[in-house]
């Protein structure tokens, strides 16, 4: 009788002073894939989700998490940003976005990652529990190849590596680490395009004059993506055939999952010829597509949901490309893409900006899109986009415990998180920018 006493209080006691192990009651919760539940709970243990409802008991010992007057939400998921690979970009040091040379498909974003970096804290304080991270370019970031190609410097990059998915949390990426290859970051040889209404501004008038030149390079371009892309395919070949002069290499066994369809191909890609092409390259080489950026994806909106290509849109707090383009063009870009039935998710393609996702989905949904669709893109629908349903993006049992408590509507300015949990475990909410704000609060 004493050994059984003795082995449930031992029992209650590893129950209680589990970090990742305890009780959310009273609170709202908002599973995403299914209807909110008022009064309810949500078990955590072992740092995964045990149980959701209106009528979970609590384990004896277990801690209590008071939710009365709150909301219990899936941490959201920024599907595009280089948070932990830049800090400064004037400081080359700080900088770890890419690698030289044109094909490096087996590079991994998260091997890169910065854990210490400030951006972290500062994007996950805003309820971002996971992200997608991004290679660039060697010595800069993958947001401005476009302008680069323009202006003509820098080397010309074709596959910049693998973006990974992380969770914003952990000493290491090891410990970030949610899944090592989430989409194969690629720069596809394109006609450079005109800047609209911001070429004057730039004085880039004169860059794209000479149209056969660049004709003919984009061209040259193009093939050389080509003969890498038939290279791959020939090893791919002469590894099932089990040639006897079979010899491993790194870049080619990166490309396996690309050609067999496990892994998805990301291109960023604007204007509305850049988004035709690379759906066009997609189909030809027969590789899955994941489209980002593609502010004119409007104009071809059910063509893409035709073909079930997922977008990542963002940022929606942008302003129109061309001088006739309606001043909210960037703001409606999401609702169209869904009423035409395209699966969207939302990234900051960013790293100082990441904090404000919530923000740029909740214009999303001032200019039309659906609050519940858009509380999906950046959950549920971002981790099926990613392949990681059966992990995170909602809360449901046998889940990954990435939660937020919020004071409100996490899409409103002005709600606040009161706390967030990461792998079940609570996550320090402090930031630069929180304690800069108590130090010159208390200045006499």
């Amino acid at each position: 009788m004493r050994i059984a006493v003795l082995a449930a209080l031992s029992a209650a006691s590893a129950l209680a002073g589990a970090d990742d192990t305890f009780l959310i009651r009273n609170a709202t919760v908002h599973p995403v894939s299914g209807p909110s539940v008022e009064n309810a709970s949500v078990l955590v243990r072992d740092g995964k989700i045990a149980e959701v409802g209106a009528k979970v008991a609590a384990p004896k010992g277990v801690r209590i998490v008071e939710g009365k007057g709150l909301h219990v939400y899936p941490g959201m998921i920024d599907s595009a940003t280089q948070v932990g690979l830049s800090e400064i970009s004037s400081v080359r040091e700080t900088n770890d976005t890419g690698e030289l040379g044109e094909f490096n498909p087996q590079l991994r974003a998260v091997t890169a990652i910065n854990p210490a970096s400030e951006f972290i804290p500062v994007t996950r304080a805003n309820g971002i529990t996971t992200a997608i991270v991004m290679p660039g370019s060697a010595g800069g970031g993958g947001g401005g190849g476009e302008l680069q190609a323009l202006l003509g410097g820098g080397q010309t990059s074709y596959i910049l590596g693998q973006a990974s998915m992380v969770n914003l949390e952990g000493w290491t990426w090891e410990e970030m680490e949610v899944k090592r290859g989430a989409a194969l970051q690629m720069r596809l040889p394109q006609m450079p395009q005109s800047l609209g209404r911001f070429a004057s501004l730039l004085g880039l008038e004169s860059q794209t004059s000479n149209v056969a030149e660049a004709r003919r390079r984009v061209e040259q371009q193009r093939r050389t993506v080509a003969s890498f892309f038939e290279d791959a395919r020939r090893y791919q070949r002469a590894k099932a055939a089990q040639d006897p002069g079979f010899k491993p290499d790194l870049r080619f066994e990166a490309m396996l999952p690309v050609l067999e369809g496990k892994l998805p191909v990301m291109i960023a890609a604007t204007r509305e010829r850049q988004i035709r092409e690379a759906v066009a390259w997609s189909e030809k080489e027969k590789v899955k597509l994941v489209l980002a950026g593609v502010r004119d994806a409007g104009k071809m909106a059910e063509e893409l949901a035709k073909k079930k290509i997922p977008v990542i849109v963002g940022p929606t707090l942008a302003l129109p490309i061309d001088e006739d383009d309606a001043y909210d063009a960037a703001f409606t870009l999401p609702a169209e893409l869904h009423q035409a039935g395209v699966p969207i998710a939302f990234g900051s393609f960013g790293n100082q900006f990441a904090r404000n996702l919530p923000y740029q989905v909740a214009n999303a949904v001032a200019f039309g899109l659906p609050k519940e669709v858009a509380l999906r893109a950046v959950t549920l629908t971002a981790a099926e986009i990613w392949g990681v349903a059966d992990q995170i993006g909602s809360i449901e049992p046998g889940k990954v415990a990435n939660l937020m408590i919020t004071d409100g509507d996490p899409l409103e300015t002005r709600t606040e998180v009161k706390q967030l949990f990461i792998r079940g475990k609570a996550v320090d909410l402090e930031t630069k920018h929180t304690r800069l704000y108590k130090k010159y609060l208390a200045r006499p």
